[in-house]
């Protein structure tokens, strides 16, 4: 009777897998909760003590590291030795192996976690029995990954797991395994002194795509086991996702991402806003976002950071649209915009953006730094102006400082009452961007007079200062510390600016 070695920590799933195996004939063999799960769950079970006869100890930190497991897992039936050793020392070989690991990346994303938290989610036995299955993969079958049990079942039904399907199995194993290294590298790292000095980049290929850039390119989606991160993505409905689109639905959740609880919803094309605002309900968000420029909206990428019910359906039903993404969608909603064929609608996490890494990749190698996290903290602004913002003013300078921060640099955005009216995106020079923001806003109809305006950087000259001043802005926010700060300071004083100084730059190249 073929036997299989299951200990799993997220155990969505586990069980009817592990009631498949039994109708096709198997012996379950189990540890802790996963033996107690299956056991409620009516699954004939042998916990893992009774096989190596010895307790889990240490507080479960020691129940598999025994000979018992591990020489079941690496014996090889080919050879007649190893088949001698098992019998004289009354060992069983294991046939398959299902495991998936202790959530250490989960447990750290959170920024409140305890370091001894942290610590206790370090998988040891975990990726050990793994690793043995794996490198026995042509003997023992190692199941890391949930989505693989449906297909495991299949096969078995068919008559067995192919040679090629084993090794791929084991490839993923050693994929996972070096991830979860790396994550558990970079979280011991000390973040005050250094990044890591060896980083290893482990992903698994999740969809083939027609081509990337360009049709002569081709693309493919891979994903780490980041929580919260592309590896999440979930395609309701629509054509197949483009290497464009994904792009585009990843830059528009970076971009609703800076609200919390605020209902928010931003447009994308190439990466980069042309319409967001906050708004009472995604319906509301989402007609104030379409407002900031109604003409870039056309085949855009819709973000929201809330469930899209059935009015943000219908307000959203006569612009063409590529992609509309969002952590959730009512079933009317679902309905609704399957009126749409072609519409791509995707549900993903809305980012979270704490204590990760990011990568720019450059020929034979990759900048890395610490991922951008907006921070709303307002302890280091300075009014750097004779005049004063007033509370309207400050009102609108909080939402534009978080909005900019969403923009290709060099980034312009000009605001009113939590909504943007203009962009000025990815330009050469800053008042070209103050420029173009002014421009996009009288546009699309929108008044500039009063308007709050926002930069990502510091303005190098006045002249971006009396650009603003020119279209009607009354109020602006940037990070200061130019070598010219005085002049810009003493521009915005003449033409009767408020202006606040962050002491924060937001580039986005």
């Amino acid at each position: 009777m073929p036997r299989a070695l299951i200990s799993v920590s997220d155990k969505r799933g586990i069980a009817p897998f592990a009631e498949a195996l039994v109708r096709l004939g198997w012996e379950i063999v189990s540890t802790g909760g996963t033996a107690a799960l299956l056991h409620e769950s009516g699954v004939p079970v042998t916990p893992v003590d009774q096989v190596t006869g010895f307790p889990e100890i240490l507080d479960g930190r020691v129940k598999t590291l025994h000979p018992a497991v591990h020489a079941g897992l690496l014996a090889r039936p080919d050879r007649p030795e190893h088949v001698r050793q098992l019998a004289q020392h009354q060992l069983a070989r294991f046939d398959m192996v299902v495991v998936n690991l202790y959530p250490f990346q989960a447990t750290v994303a959170d920024p409140n976690v305890r370091f001894e938290d942290a610590i206790e989610n370090i998988d040891i036995g975990g990726p050990s029995m793994l690793r043995s299955a794996a490198k026995n993969f042509e003997f023992v079958l190692p199941v890391v990954d949930a989505r693989d049990y449906p297909r495991v079942l299949d096969l078995l039904a068919a008559g067995g797991i192919p040679l090629e399907v084993r090794r791929d199995f084991a490839a993923k194993v050693f994929t996972h395994a070096a991830e979860y290294d790396n994550a558990v590298a970079g979280y011991l790292t000390p973040s005050a002194t250094a990044l890591p000095d060896r980083v290893t980049l482990a992903m698994e290929r999740r969809m083939v795509l027609r081509y990337g850039e360009n049709p002569q390119q081709r693309a493919a989606l891979y994903a780490t086991e980041e929580p919260r991160g592309i590896g999440d993505l979930a395609q309701r409905q629509g054509k197949e996702l483009s290497f464009n689109n994904l792009l585009d639905l990843d830059a528009a959740m970076q971009a609703v991402s800076a609200w919390g609880n605020r209902v928010a919803c931003a447009i994308i094309k190439h990466t980069t806003p042309c319409g967001l605002a906050l708004g009472r309900s995604a319906s509301d968000a989402f007609t104030r976002a379409r407002a900031t420029d109604p003409v870039s909206a056309f085949g855009s990428v819709i973000a929201f950071n809330t469930v899209v019910d059935s009015a943000a359906a219908d307000a959203m039903a006569d612009l063409f649209i590529e992609v509309v993404v969002a952590p959730a969608f009512h079933a009317d909603a679902l309905e609704r915009l399957a009126e749409k064929k072609n519409l791509r609608v995707v549900e993903l996490p809305v980012a979270t953006g704490h204590g990760k890494l990011d990568w720019k990749r450059l020929r034979g190698g990759f900048l890395i730094q610490d991922q951008f996290r907006f921070d709303p903290s307002e302890t280091a602004w300075t009014v750097a102006t004779r005049r004063q913002p007033t509370d309207e003013e400050l009102f609108d300078l909080r939402f534009a400082w978080a909005a900019v921060s969403t923009v290709k640099s060099n980034a312009i955005v000009l605001v009113r009452d939590e909504q943007v009216i203009g962009i000025g995106a990815g330009q050469m020079s800053r008042v070209d961007a103050s420029f173009l923001a002014a421009h996009k806003a009288a546009q699309a109809g929108h008044p500039i007079d009063g308007a709050a305006l926002a930069s990502d950087g510091f303005f190098p000259f006045a002249d971006g200062v009396e650009q603003a001043a020119k279209a009607g802005v009354r109020a602006i926010i940037q990070p200061g510390g130019s070598l010219r700060d005085a002049e810009v300071i003493a521009a915005a004083d003449r033409l009767d600016l408020a202006m606040v100084m962050t002491g924060v730059r937001m580039f986005r190249h």
